[in-house]
């Protein structure tokens, strides 16, 4: 068990410090007193984090830690603050930890009885979620989806029976591409891109997932991209389990029959809902009839 005391003067602390995701004018005074007062601030890229400190006349040391030291630069900031120098962390935009590094830092802290503070600011996944418009009732953050194909549909048919809106970070460069997956598995449900939040051109694209992707067929975008996804209905819900008390072998037939769909396709439709692989259902439907796969 560990219990904190969150302003003990006395005590070196580590302050988790958001940073604006693009205006300038984003960052709260007690960010900026916080940044002027510790002896330290942990940058995941100085270079980025000194263009911040010059615009508001900060001249506080920096020292980086990012993906790939933060293991060995954890020791380091430790002993610093064991020595009485308090730190704040703080990532290239937004909430540290929050798909940026910070977590082991913080969870280091927590262990050797350090306080961790959490300064309030800028979040990109809440300001895309609050201007979609779709429910902010209940929502689940995942931020980046895998990059390959297959584990990315892992992931989206793990989520697709949430009730919960579902809220995504994602590159320009692969946004159509995971739009397109998010089709394939969980549906045209709807959703809202929202794109350099912030920034000049912040901007908004709301409708289905196929108008949003028809979109894109026409038109490049650029910068950082959140997507906003309903989550599933009730009624959706119902669909996934309406089949449980089915075979494989019936679940495929009932398509064939119902829906007077090709084998290929049944088998398709099969394997989402059940999560299976199409390879594996094709194999338990064919065997019951002595078949081989071409």
């Amino acid at each position: 068990m560990n219990k904190q005391s969150s302003f003990e003067k006395e005590r070196a602390t580590v302050y988790v410090v958001p940073t604006p995701i693009g205006n300038l004018e984003d960052i709260t005074y007690r960010a900026l007193t916080t940044l002027r007062s510790v002896s330290l601030i942990a940058a995941e890229d100085t270079r980025n984090t000194k263009n911040l400190l010059r615009h508001f006349d900060i001249a506080t040391p920096l020292i980086s830690y990012h993906e790939h030291n933060k293991l060995t630069r954890e020791e380091q900031i430790l002993t610093k603050i064991k020595q009485g120098e308090s730190i704040a962390l703080v990532s290239d935009a937004g909430m540290p930890a929050i798909s940026d590094p910070g977590h082991e830092l913080i969870q280091a802290a927590i262990q050797h009885d350090i306080p961790v503070v959490v300064l309030p600011g800028a979040n990109a996944a809440l300001c895309a979620l609050v201007g979609s418009g779709l429910s902010a009732k209940e929502f689940y953050f995942y931020g980046f989806l895998p990059r390959k194909k297959k584990e990315k549909e892992i992931e989206l048919q793990r989520l697709a029976s949430l009730q919960a809106t579902l809220l995504f970070y994602e590159s320009p460069y692969r946004v159509k591409e995971t739009l397109q997956a998010i089709r394939e598995v969980i549906g045209n449900r709807h959703v809202a891109l929202a794109r350099e939040l912030t920034k000049r051109f912040e901007s908004y694209l709301r409708g289905t997932v196929d108008e949003v992707i028809a979109y894109l067929d026409k038109s490049e975008i650029k910068g950082e991209c959140c997507i906003v996804l309903e989550g599933t209905t009730k009624t959706e819900q119902s669909d996934y389990l309406w089949w449980s008390s089915l075979t494989i072998v019936e679940h495929v037939e009932h398509y064939l029959k119902s829906e007077a769909l090709s084998s290929k396709e049944a088998i398709k439709r099969v394997a989402k809902e059940r999560k299976l692989s199409k390879r594996e259902v094709y194999q338990k439907y064919h065997v019951r009839e002595g078949m081989t796969e071409e």
